[in-house]
């Protein structure tokens, strides 16, 4: 028996990544032979603060955080980046680089572009420019949204918000994340995790167990958390609603 191979560029469909798949027929098959499938690892470092970025990544099933990181080696999510969007925006927006790291939050796949690829597009000043400038702006509203969030509200609601967030990029409800990872992104006290994961394990919400996460009830998941979640979900549905559209 053979095995399995990986996805091609070919194989691209509207559920894998939704900005490749907004784009048009001609468009996509300007870039198709620069598209190269990749496989991220749970915890590879995609790029680091003040490192110059190379290519810009479409996520297909995987998950990427966006950390800030102190001199002490703390940190906290900032945003978090799946099959909605891309990583790389500063390569466009003409930074080169970012002071925040990007790290593979949840292991799958992603579709990476060179940089001079993606300078090309963009120069165009067409469909993928708008695109990427539409994405850049719900991007911004969930970094904004998040920092606020970190501010005023309880560990209980981080923990909700971030869940929702994370299950709406894969195609199940299942997460492999530790709880010290979670309090990582947060930027919080393992034992805060720890306390708040049981509140809703004890309700039925979620189930964990070595590593493992798995909500059982996501409405009652978007009950306890903040509003912050639906603040940023309609946001970004608004901006990135014809990402939608069929080919």
């Amino acid at each position: 028996m053979t095995s399995a191979q990986p996805p091609t560029v070919s194989d691209l469909r509207p559920d894998v990544n939704h900005l490749l798949a907004a784009l048009e027929p001609c468009t996509l098959s300007r870039l198709r032979h620069r598209l190269k499938f990749v496989q991220l690892p749970l915890g590879q470092v995609l790029y680091d603060p003040g490192v110059e970025m190379q290519q810009v990544y479409f996520p297909t099933d995987c998950i990427i955080s966006l950390l800030c990181v102190m001199q002490d080696g703390a940190s906290a999510e900032i945003a978090v980046v799946g099959n909605e969007g891309l990583l790389g925006v500063s390569l466009f927006m003409g930074g080169e680089s970012t002071p925040s790291r990007a790290v593979v939050q949840s292991a799958g796949g992603a579709f990476s572009l060179p940089r001079l690829a993606v300078r090309e597009e963009f120069n165009r000043h067409g469909e993928l420019m708008h695109l990427m400038l539409r994405y850049t702006q719900s991007l911004l509203t969930q970094m904004a949204q998040t920092a606020v969030c970190n501010r005023h509200h309880t560990v209980d609601q981080q923990l909700c918000r971030w869940l929702l967030m994370s299950i709406d990029r894969l195609s199940c409800n299942r997460l492999l994340m530790t709880q010290e990872l979670i309090a990582n992104m947060l930027g919080v006290r393992r034992e805060g995790v720890t306390e708040a994961a049981g509140k809703l394990q004890k309700r039925g919400i979620i189930t964990y167990k070595r590593g493992k996460i798995e909500v059982l009830d996501r409405a009652g998941l978007e009950r306890l958390s903040c509003e912050c979640y639906s603040v940023v979900k309609r946001e970004t549905d608004r901006l990135l609603s014809h990402t939608s559209r069929q080919h």
